[in-house]
């Protein structure tokens, strides 16, 4: 369950949130699926946000007009995978334009193909804390992908160990069976594995010394280059067809660093 860090000092975002007004208007969020629990926690944790939940009864169906303002649903994934797809489903017939974020204790890489197929946008652990849960959400909407950090490690686990020969070349050195990687910059190989790592432009931007334009424009130029629609699948074709030559890609612990 996500944990909400009582007695620390005031969540950053919230004040942000809070503080911003009319800059950041409400988002009409409904959870789907769930016990009551988890979506009286849900509330609970997204309180004093711009996330405003909405209450629904199982059996209750929503008017065109409440659908049309949703822009965020948050789907329980614990689950059956078809049980998950079917929350899935009725999230884009209320609302195609819709954001879509998965919740679970884990995913496996299955789940995330099917979800990826469903237009998911992000996969929140609901084992993490209230503030990863916030910055996913704030993330999404402003139409980031996002994985976890453990989910990509636990991806990254079944690339199968390098050769012998990568083994004896450079520890930067990037090596893969596909061709499509051969059309990759040596800075478009480093983002890859900055979007494998969950980071927001914004974060790849500082940590490169560039602008935030420019490294979309990179990032563009990879999907393109690989035939990936967006950064989740990017990531995970970088897990299936990249490898360093003497450790796994990215050794990622966290979604968000502060």
């Amino acid at each position: 369950m996500l944990r909400d860090e009582y007695g620390c000092a005031a969540d950053p975002v919230v004040e942000t949130a809070a503080a911003s007004g009319a800059s950041n208007p409400v988002i009409e969020t409904m959870l789907l699926g769930g016990s009551s629990l988890l979506r009286a926690g849900l509330t609970h944790l997204l309180a004093g946000t711009r996330f405003a939940v909405v209450d629904r009864h199982e059996d209750a169906a929503l008017s065109d007009e409440i659908g049309a303002k949703l822009a965020l649903f948050i789907v329980d994934a614990s689950g059956s995978s078809d049980q998950t797809l079917a929350f899935l489903d009725a999230a884009k017939r209320q609302n195609p334009t819709a954001r879509v974020v998965l919740i679970a204790n884990s995913f496996d890489l299955g789940l995330i193909r099917l979800a990826v197929s469903r237009e998911v946008d992000s996969f929140c652990a609901a084992t993490g804390e209230r503030e990863v849960l916030i910055n996913i959400l704030e993330l999404t909407m402003l139409g980031e992908q996002v994985l976890p950090g453990a989910t990509l490690q636990a991806l990254l686990n079944q690339v199968p160990a390098t050769s012998s020969a990568a083994q004896g070349s450079s520890a930067t050195e990037l090596t893969s069976s596909d061709p499509r990687a051969g059309k990759l910059s040596p800075r478009e190989m480093v983002i890859l594995q900055s979007l494998m790592g969950g980071e927001a432009n914004k974060v790849i931007a500082r940590k490169l010394d560039i602008t935030e334009a420019t490294i979309k424009v990179h990032v563009k130029s990879i999907l393109r280059k690989i035939g990936a629609a967006n950064r989740t699948q990017a990531a995970m074709w970088a897990s299936e067809n990249l490898r360093t030559a003497d450790r796994p890609l990215i050794n990622a612990q966290h979604l968000i660093r502060g």
